[in-house]
């Protein structure tokens, strides 16, 4: 980010928005692989012009990893059965479609959440996995901050509880002020100010918003303020 929008010329910004969501026309578009709604080739790439598919790591992974991926990044609690029905599968013919794929953990989950497909984890794994998303987030995060001026605002959108996590965590860190030892004979308004000020707490949608829009309901928006630090 800050090397792109320095190549334009741009050193500061009066604000910076993340919306880490998965936008909704690369959703519906069944080639892309997003998707177990309608069939299309697993590939679940953001950018389908380079980088591994979906398809071609799941041919290669050893059971461990894919069991590690779904419960790390889908929180699936029916990962190892997942994973193992995943490899058996593949032993009798390749996975290269979304059909196959949703097919394959259907039958391997064994209760479904209410209003949610049984195979919506899985896929929401691999597509964080397949895409580094958390990698990227952690590495975005300073970055924005860096690009802002004094009293510019980072607002981030998350909708998984990992990018969250790291969200909250990151903002958290940057508004607290240095910490000294116990007992060092300094003023707290004396010690350096944050880089960061948090304004307002997590917001999270109404139950209007979603019933107007129901990929919005697990959507996290939190804002932090850049000071003069």
């Amino acid at each position: 980010m800050k090397l792109e929008l320095g190549a334009r010329g741009v050193t500061r910004v009066a604000g910076v928005l993340l919306d880490l969501g998965v936008s909704s026309p690369q959703l519906d578009e069944a080639g892309r692989g997003f998707s177990f709604s309608a069939d299309g080739p697993l590939d679940m790439r953001m950018d389908p012009t380079r980088g591994e598919t979906a398809a071609e790591w799941l041919d290669r992974a050893t059971e461990q990893e894919i069991r590690e991926v779904i419960g790390t990044y889908g929180e699936e609690r029916f990962a190892k059965q997942v994973a193992g029905a995943i490899v058996a599968a593949r032993g009798r013919e390749p996975l290269r479609t979304t059909r196959q794929l949703a097919e394959v953990v259907g039958g391997a989950v064994r209760t479904r959440e209410p209003g949610k497909h049984p195979a919506t984890r899985t896929f929401q794994a691999l597509r964080i996995h397949v895409n580094q998303e958390l990698a990227e987030l952690e590495v975005t995060l300073p970055q924005a901050v860096d690009l802002l001026e004094p009293g510019g605002r980072l607002a981030v959108i998350s909708f998984h509880s990992l990018e969250d996590r790291i969200v909250k965590n990151f903002l958290r860190e940057g508004a607290r002020a240095d910490t000294l030892p116990r007992g060092v004979p300094v003023r707290a308004k004396d010690l350096p100010e944050p880089r960061l000020r948090l304004v307002g707490r997590a917001i999270r949608p109404s139950d209007a918003e979603v019933s107007a829009n129901p990929r919005a309901r697990s959507a996290t928006l939190r804002v932090a303020e850049r000071t003069g630090a």
